[in-house]
């Protein structure tokens, strides 16, 4: 407990008001009741006259190559106001890194159809390749301990194609966590308005983060310590999910077990540090970045920890500064699902002559609700598909983005005259498949998804409760709160038997370039969270119209914001439509954004391993497939 200042009585008595402690910390209360810290009230130093804010001594340290992170703080001074004494937070780097160059992987037919990519590209594709370069870069596994173990870190380079008038390097990361970003310069090229002009001044970075793909990674020995538990037909039970969240626990907890100092060091703070690695063995003094979903957090980490060498950065689907607690993050999602779900059924009461559920968004949600509460009483089980259709498809329906509305809406339709026992309707048998096993890729393939280091990365900063008690709350609550799409939504990721310490990380504004983009109706990143994240490092913010998490590389209306912000760097606040039902560009960006990389966690799974290896969000909102994953 703080007794006092030492011979300074009248600065001692000016820390409290009666019997409260005055810290000096500052915060702001957030609409959803979290506090969020801000800084301190007491945290300028008084110099020679001067007022000087500690991050203006750390962003001058850590502009020195030798020095990976800094702390500045005042000590009193008799007679002379403060001075600053500063201290390395991270032991300094022994040596500048540099980069080990080689040649490209070569990939078969087999491999390019594996990424599908179409058989018309594929010379498209290995001439883009041809002028990729790769390299890696080695850099301490542990950065308190730069002399100890080293990883490797994998990266592409696609240089510029007008190198006389080149502006800078843009970093990419298509998201996840545990996606890889190795070729996402050459299929942006490829399937996006985006890349060929960029690259036209812009040397474009792909990298595989640490844990992934051909950077250092490790994949968790299979658990044969618990028996896997069936999802149920219809909601959970209290046992059932106990049963589940045992299991979970002795999974999380055999792997994080299996390789501690590995994974330990699987955080959104290493993987920025070493992405300033590979730019300071690219000699580059800033680095562009653009980054989608969890590539986001990553672009706000890097920003708030590297801002002096950060040029134009560009995020779009952009996560909460609160995404590392998993109980916020599902709640909030879940929450925007069932508010979605209200501007369908405004849609499809609209069309009441087409689809027959109710001229009024009340009735169609009074339809949709019954069928959803029928269904997990009495799951339709047809002679002619194998695994019954609880409540849970009905909320899968009702949390159709509104490219499917059309899709959705008929088999709503279908199911209100449907036959139990009897032959499916056709149109459920369009998106109704089998439960199967995606086949073996190809020896050569380059590894799309990590699920070990998926799950690392989460549960390594997760904040939220890992009980189980809390976990059972949550859900009941959220199928309260959700009761059409709760079905899907409300059970969320858990850390649960997660052995490794939490180690969270800190954002701050700063005065660089940022442009971000939030989509209006999607529900994986709301788009709520970037006016969050703007509160929290700054920027501005781009409105794009659309349901569809991370879709703006992929419609040229948009595409082309982006494009100029990094040409110009000029701030954008405007608006485009994205993707829409008759939009031309939505059939081409739902067929080619499977080759992405671009990563969405599943909110209707409780697996954080299987969550973060769901499909591309994309192609998962522009086509509807049960069972999901």
């Amino acid at each position: 407990m703080f007794l006092g200042y030492w011979n300074a009585q009248e600065t001692t008595a000016a820390k409290f008001a009666g019997e409260w402690l005055l810290t000096g910390d500052l915060g702001v209360v957030e609409k959803e009741g979290f506090i969020r810290f801000i800084g301190r009230a007491d945290d300028l130093i008084t110099s020679g006259g001067y007022r000087i804010g500690p991050a203006e001594i750390e962003d001058c340290l850590s502009r020195h190559p030798a020095v990976l992170a800094a702390a500045a703080l005042a000590l009193g001074v008799t007679g002379a106001g403060s001075t600053a004494a500063a201290a390395n937070a991270a032991t300094a780097a022994t040596a500048s890194p540099t980069v080990t160059w080689q040649p490209c992987p070569q990939y078969s037919d087999a491999v390019l159809d594996y990424l599908r990519v179409r058989p018309q590209d594929y010379a498209a594709f290995r001439a883009i390749w041809a002028r990729t370069q790769c390299g890696t870069v080695s850099v301490p596994l542990d950065y308190r301990h730069p002399d100890g173990q080293h990883i490797t870190i994998a990266f592409t380079r696609l240089p510029a194609q007008d190198q006389a008038h080149r502006l800078g390097s843009v970093a990419m990361n298509p998201g996840g966590p545990g996606g890889s970003g190795y070729l996402m310069p050459l299929t942006l090229t490829l399937e996006t308005t985006m890349g060929t002009p960029l690259n036209q001044h812009y040397d474009l970075i792909g990298f595989d983060p640490r844990g992934i793909g051909y950077s250092t990674s490790y994949d968790c020995p299979p658990s044969g310590s618990s028996t896997p538990v069936t999802p149920p037909v219809g909601q959970w039970t209290k046992a059932g999910l106990k049963q589940f969240y045992d299991s979970l626990a002795a999974q999380h907890a055999a792997c994080s077990s299996s390789n501690p100092a590995f994974l330990s060091q699987l955080t959104t703070a290493n993987v920025a540090r070493d992405l300033d690695q590979i730019r300071r063995a690219l000699h580059q003094k800033q680095m562009d970045y653009f980054g989608a979903s969890w590539g986001t957090q990553l672009g706000a980490v890097y920003r708030s920890m590297f801002s002096n060498t950060i040029g134009r950065m560009w995020l779009d689907s952009v996560v909460s500064p609160n995404a590392h607690n998993l109980a916020y993050r599902f709640d909030y999602t879940g929450k925007t699902t069932e508010q979605d779900f209200a501007l369908f059924a405004q849609w499809l009461a609209a069309r009441d002559s087409t689809y027959g559920l109710g001229d009024t968004a009340a009735k169609v949600r009074a339809t949709v609700l019954g069928l959803r509460q029928a269904a997990d009483a009495h799951p339709w089980q047809f002679s002619d598909i194998a695994m019954p259709l609880d409540g849970s498809f009905i909320s899968f329906l009702a949390s159709a983005s509104n490219l499917n509305w059309a899709l959705a809406g008929q088999i709503l339709q279908a199911l209100t005259t449907a036959v139990d026992g009897g032959p499916a309707p056709a149109v459920v048998k369009e998106v109704v498949g089998s439960p199967s096993i995606p086949p073996a890729p190809p020896a050569d393939a380059p590894a799309q998804f990590n699920d070990t280091a998926g799950q690392a990365y989460l549960c390594n900063e997760d904040t939220s409760s890992r009980s189980f008690e809390s976990w059972w709350a949550e859900y009941q609550r959220n199928l309260r709160a959700n009761p059409v799409t709760g079905d899907l939504t409300a059970l969320r990721p858990t850390c649960a038997g997660w052995t490794l310490p939490v180690q969270t990380f800190q954002l701050h504004r700063s005065s660089g370039s940022l442009q971000m983009s939030g989509h209006l109706y999607e529900t994986l990143t709301p788009y709520p969270w970037v006016l969050q994240m703007q509160d929290a490092i700054g920027g501005t913010v781009f409105t794009v119209e659309d349901f569809i998490h991370g879709s703006l590389p992929f419609v040229p209306e948009c595409a082309a914001h982006l494009v100029a912000y990094f040409d110009t760097g000029d701030a954008d606040n405007g608006t485009c439509q994205g993707l829409q039902p008759d939009s031309e560009s939505t059939a081409t960006a739902a067929t080619t954004a499977t080759s992405t990389a671009t990563i969405a966690s599943a909110p209707a799974t409780a697996s954080v391993s299987t969550a973060a290896s769901a499909n591309s969000a994309i192609s998962g909102a522009s086509s509807l497939s049960w069972p999901k994953g």
